[in-house]
């Protein structure tokens, strides 16, 4: 069985944003480094279109410095899934699903391969619910934004979901990078 992986930037409050700060060489080896046991890229609409065709665009210009163009280069070449009702068209090696993106990961996880990396806020408390999500790398930011998208909203998650902690590793820009695995 597959492992699904979150991962996310936050503020120190709890914001969900990919304008929290700017990442560094170092905090980018990391998330190139990150991709490098994944296989399949699970997005909601709107983070695929963050991403979307940005980094894109960097890996095929060679626009950012190395370690974001590793990253680019790693990111394109993933294959993707975007769960929308109304994106129309996707690029490349990605396929859009339509609805019941549980049931959808669930058939994914048990598929033969890799990591499955899900970025997505949107869904992340119904992922979590249905026992679909493994491990969380969280990037946690030096600022308090104040404002944004929370990470869950109070009240999304029917239970306490218990982690322990896998590793931890500060960045000389101050982020801290924590990775948690789901607790059995």
């Amino acid at each position: 069985m597959r492992k699904v992986s979150f991962c996310m930037n936050i503020s120190l409050d709890g914001y969900c944003d990919h304008t929290l700060g700017e990442p560094s060489e170092e905090m980018m080896e990391y998330f190139a480094g990150l991709m490098d046991d994944v296989d399949l890229l699970f997005y909601g609409r709107v983070m695929y279109q963050l991403m979307f065709p940005y980094w894109a665009d960097v890996a095929r210009d060679r626009s950012g410095s190395a370690a974001e163009v590793r990253f680019a280069e790693r990111l394109v070449s993933i294959d993707k899934v975007v769960v929308s009702r109304s994106l129309e068209n996707v690029e490349g090696n990605t396929t859009i699903i339509r609805n019941d993106p549980t049931a959808e990961l669930r058939k994914l996880k048990q598929q033969p391969g890799k990591t499955i990396s899900v970025d997505t806020v949107s869904m992340l408390p119904e992922l979590m619910a249905a026992g679909l999500v493994d491990e969380f790398h969280m990037v946690v930011h030096p600022v308090m934004a104040g404002n944004g998208r929370h990470l869950l909203d109070a009240g999304s998650l029917p239970e306490n979901f218990k982690l322990e902690l896998a590793e931890t590793l500060i960045f000389k820009n101050g982020c801290v990078a924590l990775h948690y695995r789901k607790r059995e």
